[in-house]
C-alpha cells in the first residue's frame, strides 16, 4: 500500500492504526500501569494524546543522512497535518548536534527553536540531551528553553522531566534526586506518572553510554508508585524494557538510526539507503483513552519522503 506524503493529506487515528499494520510502525496496547490505574480527579478520565520527537541533532551534517537539514521540517509538517490536534508535543533531547564552539551551539539552539515554532501545537515541552548540555552544564540550553528538569500535570497524569545529561558524567545528581523524591512524595501510590528523560535510566549498554550513572536511584524512587511509564531517546531506535512494574520505551531519532545494543563493535550510525530513504527514522503518538484504560496506545510513525 502506497503511503501518502504527510503534508498532502490529514492523518487521523484510523490512519495511525493502518500504518501500524505496515513494517515501519508498531502498535502496543496495555502498557504498564495504565490498565490498572483508576480514574482520578482533575480530568484523568479524559482521552488525550501527545507526540514525542527525539534526537533531531540540528546542525549535524554527514552521509548517514544527506537530508539532515530537511528531516526536522518534514517531521514538523507531518505533525501539523494531524487531523486531531495533540494535547502537547515533547522533544526528548539532543535538539542540536554537539559543537565545541559556544557561539555555534547557541546558533544551532536558536535555529532549532525557530523551526519548532512552526508547529501548530504551541504547548511544547523541551528537554536537553548530552549534545545540547554536557559541555557547558546546560548553560546555553537554559538561555533558550529554561529549566532542564521540571514537572507538570495534564488531565490527571503527572509528568516528570529528569535531566541526566547536563552532568558530563551522565548522572542525575543528588540535588535533582532529592527534588525527584520530593515530587513523588506529593503523589499517592496509585498516581499515574509519566517520566521523560534522555538517557535510559537502566543499564541498557553502558559500553556505548546507554545508561545513567545513578539511574538505579531514580528507578528505586519510582518503584514506590504502581503506575509509571518512562519515555526516553538517546539510542536512536525503538526499544522496550521493564524494571519491575515500570515500562521504559525508547524513541526513534529524526536524524539517523543507531545499531541494536552490542550488535556491532562500534556505535556508528546505520548507513543511509537511497532505496529506502528515512528508514529507521520516526516519531510517535502516545494516547490515553479513558473508556477502556487498556487502550492506552503507543504508535510509531515513520518519516516519509517529501
Amino acid at each position: 500500500m502506497k503511503q501518502a506524503h504527510p503534508g498532502a493529506h490529514p492523518i487521523n487515528r484510523r490512519s495511525f492504526l493502518r500504518l501500524a499494520g505496515l513494517g515501519g510502525a508498531i502498535y502496543v496496547s496495555g502498557l504498564s500501569g495504565w490498565s490498572s490505574a483508576a480514574a482520578l480527579p482533575g480530568g484523568a478520565n479524559e482521552d488525550f494524546f501527545f507526540i514525542q520527537l527525539s534526537d533531531t541533532h540540528w546542525g549535524f551534517e554527514g552521509a548517514p543522512n544527506p537530508d539532515a537539514r530537511g528531516t526536522l521540517q518534514k517531521a514538523v509538517t507531518a505533525v501539523n497535518s494531524l487531523e486531531q490536534i495533540p494535547d502537547f508535543i515533547v522533544f526528548t533531547g539532543d535538539l542540536t548536534h554537539t559543537t565545541d564552539d559556544p557561539q555555534e551551539r547557541r546558533k544551532r539552539l536558536r535555529e532549532f527553536k525557530e523551526i519548532a515554532a512552526g508547529l501548530k501545537v504551541k504547548n511544547v515541552h523541551f528537554m536537553p540531551g548530552e549534545h545540547d548540555a554536557s559541555l557547558d552544564h546546560g548553560e546555553a540550553y537554559q538561555e533558550f528553553f529554561g529549566k532542564t528538569h521540571y514537572s507538570f500535570a495534564h488531565k490527571g497524569v503527572n509528568f516528570i522531566v529528569i535531566d541526566n545529561v547536563s552532568d558530563p558524567t551522565g548522572a542525575i545528581g543528588e540535588t535533582q534526586l532529592a527534588w525527584l523524591a520530593g515530587e513523588l512524595q506529593q503523589l499517592p501510590p496509585q498516581a499515574r506518572i509519566v517520566v521523560f528523560t534522555h538517557r535510559p535510566l537502566f543499564d541498557l549498554y553502558p559500553q556505548w553510554d546507554w545508561a545513567t550513572r545513578d539511574g538505579a536511584k531514580a528507578v528505586e524512587l519510582l518503584q514506590a508508585h504502581a503506575n509509571v511509564t518512562v519515555f526516553y531517546g538517546h539510542i536512536h531506535q525503538e526499544h522496550h524494557h521493564m524494571t519491575g512494574q515500570i515500562a521504559h520505551h525508547a524513541a526513534k531519532s529524526l536524524i539517523f538510526p543507531l545499531p541494536a545494543p552490542g550488535s556491532q563493535p562500534k556505535r556508528t550510525p546505520l548507513p543511509w539507503d537511497d532505496a529506502y530513504p528515512y528508514r529507521g527514522l520516526g516519531y510517535r503518538q502516545v494516547a490515553a483513552e479513558s473508556a477502556r484504560p487498556t487502550d492506552y496506545k503507543l504508535t510509531e510513525l515513520p518519516v516519509l519522503k517529501g
